[in-house]
């Protein structure tokens, strides 16, 4: 919160300084009235708490942040019978192959078996990009050519792990179709047949966000929302410029919650969200 630390270093709790907090909050990527209720919020407890430090402020202001992550549920869910499976779903270009990669990673690190499955048949570079992955982790790898049926892939995919006792299953989607319903049609039938070979839904639908985004990740969201049935919000790139602020409304509006970020480009970089250290690195 560097840039807070700047604000709060005058020592006064002023009109002026609840302005440019909230010219922090928008430079972050939060969302306009977000941003006014996170300050309404910190002025109203500055007032009964009788606040009068900056580092009062601060520690309240990072609370404030924090709690409007009310989730339940912030865990990926692990299910009892083999293979967990997750679908990751997203936009093209958010970094949906590169998490795959990342969590495949982390689960093999813990001593996990994993089949990831190449689901996004539209692009070559996506198989490709995902057979690099599985010849790092030491993960299996299920994929077709370029054009095939996504749901096979899936299906194949989760067949084999079941066969061979396999841990999870980590499943990528297209994310460029030439018209959205289409591309929510073919994520919907992926599901289903995913579903029919799981026996169970899948544990979960993973929606991957860019932070770069800002305000675009709502909307994003809110189609994938409304039409992939989306357990659960992955939010990448917190390495660049942006802080992912836009992630507040995203979580407020749809109360899904949020399981993963992505704070850089190696492979650990890939960490469980936590609302605390997700307000303090909002505005560093």
């Amino acid at each position: 919160m560097q840039r807070v630390d700047r604000l709060l270093g005058r020592g006064v709790i002023d009109e002026r300084l609840y302005e440019e907090l909230e010219e922090a909050l928008l430079a972050a990527d939060t969302h306009v009235a977000t941003a006014h209720g996170i300050l309404e919020e910190l002025r109203k407890a500055v007032r009964d708490e009788r606040i009068t430090t900056p580092e009062g402020i601060k520690s309240r202001l990072e609370r404030a942040i924090g709690e409007r992550f009310g989730q339940e549920g912030g865990e990926l869910a692990v299910s009892p019978e083999k293979p967990s499976l997750y679908l990751f779903v997203g936009v093209n270009g958010v970094g949906k192959t590169t998490t795959i990669g990342k969590l495949a990673h982390g689960l093999r690190q813990r001593g996990s078996s994993v089949v990831l499955a190449a689901g996004d048949t539209f692009r070559a570079a996506a198989i490709e990009q995902l057979e690099v992955w599985a010849q790092r982790t030491g993960a299996e790898i299920v994929k077709s050519q370029p054009g095939a049926d996504a749901g096979a892939v899936v299906f194949d995919a989760v067949q084999a792990a079941k066969a061979r006792g396999i841990d999870y299953v980590l499943a990528d989607t297209a994310g460029r179709q030439h018209s959205k319903a289409n591309l929510m049609s073919e994520l919907q039938k992926v599901a289903r047949v995913a579903e029919k070979a799981l026996g169970r839904k899948p544990d979960e639908v993973l929606l991957v966000l860019d932070a770069n985004t800002g305000q675009n990740a709502i909307r994003q969201a809110e189609e994938f929302v409304k039409h992939a049935g989306v357990t659960g919000l992955v939010l990448c790139k917190l390495d660049g410029t942006s802080r992912g602020g836009a992630l507040i409304g995203v979580y407020e509006r749809f109360k899904v919650p949020v399981k993963l970020i992505g704070v850089g480009e190696k492979p650990e970089d890939l960490k469980d969200f936590r609302a605390e250290e997700f307000a303090r690195g909002l505005f560093e």
